[in-house]
């Protein structure tokens, strides 16, 4: 977003602020309308701002390209777009790409977001292979398109139809990353006469009329009428749009602020965001950090309001969980918002394992914890030896056992005596125990038993014990928290912070077993 500086002193800037060489490609998307037709006469007569730094300006002819897309949609009047667009490149001496699109499969999309996607996409393949051709950055080059003040003003109306926020209704941008619209400032009326003074023709699309489509019902019968109270509406409505954008842009880069600081745990397919922090966020601020967490996991996932306003309902009741678009995964427990995409779900263990309580793990495990009252007189040192060599002794199944010590966790620092007071079971402060399980992370540590408090990489350990790397994502990693230290790399090796001691009153009781098995109904001696 531009500083009041940046804002103002654009047009008088010299040089090229962000590198740009004389030779970057400028593409511009043509049609064969009046807009489109405009712009291509435009960009070879007159002086253009393409947001590059320079101002107003000559473009350089070596630089323009144009790209037609043919979408095949009116039959022979396609073809004769085409053949217009062709000749007028062939008049102004400019190169030329054609593409043809087919709709036969929508994926749920109406025609016209369809052909959009198309468009971008193909404009974003050719300056690929321009920039690849002509050795220079993608960011150097440019992307034009013939959009107007008139179009804006009709995406904003249609966008208030259809109910949007502060970024629906700043309506079409002035620049998207390399995308620019130099036109943005004219209107279609202009144009056109532009186009009749100086005797250049333009194709025009039948269909434009037909007002079952909300643009044209927009632009038909709706505008008309605003236009009755304001002849100028379409500038009026367009520093509407360039006040709502700026604002938008401002609270967008304040939301993701938020949100980089409120982020206990990322990697792909796996966001998971403090509660707390969020739910005491201004509202207007919690609602883009949710759709920002969420289209860090999908870009191209859209929210609807009510998808958002059930997220944070579930945040402030504090538990819950709902599906959003795409099959991602949204669930609000133990003070921590987990969003995870379909795949993560299939392929990642992560989530908060209640003492006592189990998991189902990604990896077609179970992970059980449950708490364990050292009798007195016991050694917990040899428990725990015992403990570990169990699944070799009675098998069922039974994985990897480990016995953690509950008062390294934080949680059951209580005496014996307490524990007699609570009628010789495990106390309520105890219950409220919980870990976090997911997969290994890069540059994950952990001091493993044996090595007397010195750390180690946790994909060393896992290299040592000769997991394979496609297998390593498998292996469930117990936590204290989703940013905490590692408890148990389970079924390989306990940290030695937690292992438990001669002193250890309350233990808990990790196991790792097949998810075939039942759980068992009795309790081993000493587990209550």
């Amino acid at each position: 977003m531009p500083t009041v500086a940046q804002h103002y002193n654009q047009t008088a800037a010299h040089g090229h602020l962000d590198g740009t060489q004389p030779a970057a490609p400028v593409v511009l998307m043509v049609s064969g309308g009046a807009d489109s037709t405009a712009l291509l006469v435009l960009a070879c007569t007159s002086q253009l701002d393409i947001l590059d730094g320079c101002g107003k300006a000559r473009i350089a002819r070596e630089r323009l390209h144009v790209l037609h897309i043919n979408h095949h949609l009116r039959g022979a009047a396609s073809d004769e777009d085409e053949a217009f667009v062709r000749q007028l490149c062939d008049h102004y001496g400019l190169p030329i790409c054609v593409e043809h699109a087919s709709f036969t499969d929508l994926g749920g999309q109406n025609l016209e977001a369809a052909a959009r996607e198309v468009r971008y996409a193909a404009a974003r393949r050719y300056v690929r292979e321009l920039c690849a051709e002509a050795g220079c950055p993608r960011t150097a080059a440019r992307i034009l398109t013939a959009h107007t003040a008139s179009d804006r003003a009709e995406t904003f109306f249609m966008n208030a139809i259809k109910g949007a926020g502060p970024a629906g209704l700043s309506s079409i941008p002035r620049r998207r990353n390399i995308i620019v619209r130099p036109l943005i400032d004219m209107t279609h009326e202009e144009l056109c006469r532009r186009l009749e003074v100086a005797g250049i023709p333009w194709r025009e699309d039948e269909s434009n009329q037909d007002t079952s489509y909300l643009r044209n019902y927009v632009r038909h019968r709706v505008v008309p009428v605003a236009r009755e109270r304001n002849a100028n509406l379409a500038r009026t409505l367009g520093a509407t749009c360039d006040i709502l954008g700026d604002e938008d842009a401002f609270m967008s880069q304040l939301a993701a602020t938020a949100l980089r600081q409120c982020t206990r745990r990322q990697r792909p397919g796996l966001v998971v965001i403090d509660g707390t922090r969020l739910s005491a966020a201004e509202i207007a601020i919690a609602r883009r950090m949710v759709r920002l967490a969420v289209k860090q996991l999908d870009p191209e996932v859209r929210l609807e309001m009510r998808h958002v306003e059930t997220v944070l309902a579930c945040v402030a009741a504090g538990s819950g969980s709902l599906t959003l678009p795409a099959g991602i995964d949204a669930r609000m427990e133990f003070g921590l918002l987990a969003l995870r995409t379909a795949r993560a779900r299939e392929t990642l263990a992560a989530g908060w394992l209640a003492v006592p309580g189990t998991m189902p793990l990604a990896n077609e495990m179970v992970l059980e914890a449950s708490l364990m009252e050292i009798p007195a007189g016991s050694d917990c040192v040899t428990l725990a030896r015992a403990a570990a060599a169990e699944p070799m002794q009675v098998g069922e199944g039974i994985r990897a056992v480990a016995l953690v010590d509950a008062a390294a966790l934080g949680y059951a620092e209580q005496d014996v005596v307490r524990l007699k007071e609570a009628g010789g079971g495990v106390p309520a402060e105890a219950r409220a125990a919980r870990l976090w399980v997911d997969a290994p992370e890069p540059g994950d540590l952990m001091c493993p038993l044996g090595m007397h408090g010195r750390s180690k990489k946790v994909s060393d350990v896992l290299g040592e014990e000769q997991v394979p790397v496609a297998e390593r994502q498998l292996v469930p990693v117990v936590r204290t928290a989703p940013s905490g230290a590692v408890v148990w790399l389970a079924g390989i090796r306990l940290d030695d912070r937690f292992k438990c001691t001669a002193s250890t009153r309350v233990a808990v009781r990790l196991v790792l077993r097949s998810p075939v098995d039942e759980a068992p109904t009795a309790q081993s001696p000493g587990v209550r």
